[in-house]
């Protein structure tokens, strides 16, 4: 039988009992050094009678507005464009971002556009967490290339047409707050809690530098005092490419609208197991049926359609399984030809008897 896996990926990455080395900052996350989200609100131009309609009362303010600070007064009432749509910009400012630095920006439609792309966006402020302006996004919008099939009406869409992207669109103008050189320790937090993890962290660094200079504080933070005489920019570098034994997880990934599987690590199950399962099919039938009159009644034959729902299920079928690896139980199932939707199904069902040994997260 040909094997068949339809809408579902699966990816096996197994790892030795003894654990990987990885590097410390495959782990941690170094507090202070991370991307900060900005956000602003602006206008794009010069779209092809694909813009905002007259019904988008706060695009048509928007334009009066950006005239009015050009010097031209106009009633927002007698506004009539099809070419400008209002938008949503956000953005991630990379950490130690320095003005005059660049960044991609994204642009999302707010009103009723149908297409944006290849607009231009007018600048636009773009705001922190507290308020303040740390950059300016000008630019064109490009919404990608390649077209997509719309089965409604039969259309054809490029893409995904209200959402675009101006590359290198954004400058920063305002350093961030927070000065690197005026620290006098680091603080470590893992990406995954563990108390053991937090205290292999704290080992490998101070025997490394031969003092003690890290601390486990709990299961998710670790500080570091940084040395007198050593360069910090240096020292950070050194810790963070450390590297530390780490026993992975078994996990299950399932992306339940796509019907995608990804399992990595060991994953076992207690054999033997036995499944059964089996689906319901509703079928809607459609058959032609001539209506005719009574003799000498005047009456016209016609054609209409008796419709019959018919329900069947399908035989159920009970899988043994023997083998204490959960990859033989997928391709078994495969085998049998098993949609994607009862193979997830089945997947959390051994799960909630206590039989698979893994982590599963459905998002």
């Amino acid at each position: 039988m040909l094997k068949t896996v339809i809408a579902v990926v699966l990816l096996f990455a197994y790892t030795t009992l003894a654990g990987n080395l990885v590097k410390i900052r495959d782990e941690v996350n170094v507090v202070g050094v991370r991307p900060n989200y900005l956000v602003g609100y602006g206008i794009v131009v010069g779209l092809k009678g694909t813009g905002d309609g007259t019904t988008t009362r706060y695009t048509l303010i928007s334009i009066a507005n950006m005239l009015r600070k050009m010097g031209i007064y106009i009633d927002p009432a007698q506004v009539k464009t099809k070419n400008a749509a209002a938008v949503m910009i956000t953005a991630q400012l990379p950490p130690f971002a320095k003005s005059g630095m660049t960044f991609d920006v994204t642009v999302a439609s707010m009103g009723d556009a149908k297409d944006i792309g290849n607009g231009v966006l007018i600048r636009t402020p773009l705001f922190g967490p507290d308020g303040k302006i740390y950059a300016f996004a000008q630019g064109s919008v490009s919404t990608g290339g390649g077209f997509s099939e719309d089965n409604r009406g039969g259309k054809i869409t490029k893409n995904f047409p209200t959402t675009g992207v101006v590359v290198d669109g954004g400058i920063v103008e305002r350093d961030l707050p927070f000065s690197f050189s005026q620290m006098k320790e680091i603080t470590l937090t893992l990406k995954r809690p563990d108390f053991s993890k937090a205290l292999q962290i704290q080992d490998t660094i101070n025997t490394h530098f031969r003092k003690k200079i890290a601390k486990a504080v709990d299961a998710t933070t670790v500080k570091v005092s940084f040395l007198k005489g050593k360069d910090p920019v240096e020292l950070v570098s050194q810790i963070l490419n450390l590297q530390i034994k780490t026993d992975q997880e078994p996990t299950i990934v399932i992306y339940e609208r796509t019907g995608t599987v990804i399992m990595s690590g060991d994953i076992k199950i207690d054999a033997p197991i036995y499944v059964s399962h089996g689906n319901i099919y509703v079928a809607v039938e459609k058959t032609p049926v001539v209506s005719q009159p009574p003799p000498l009644s005047g009456g016209e034959t016609v054609q209409a359609e008796e419709v019959r729902t018919v329900v069947r299920e399908e035989r159920g079928r009970i899988f043994a399984i023997k083998s204490p690896r959960l990859k033989d139980l997928v391709e078994a199932l495969n085998d049998m030809g098993v949609s994607p939707r009862d193979l997830i199904a089945i997947i959390q069902a051994i799960k909630n008897t206590g039989k698979l040994h893994a982590k599963i997260i459905v998002m």
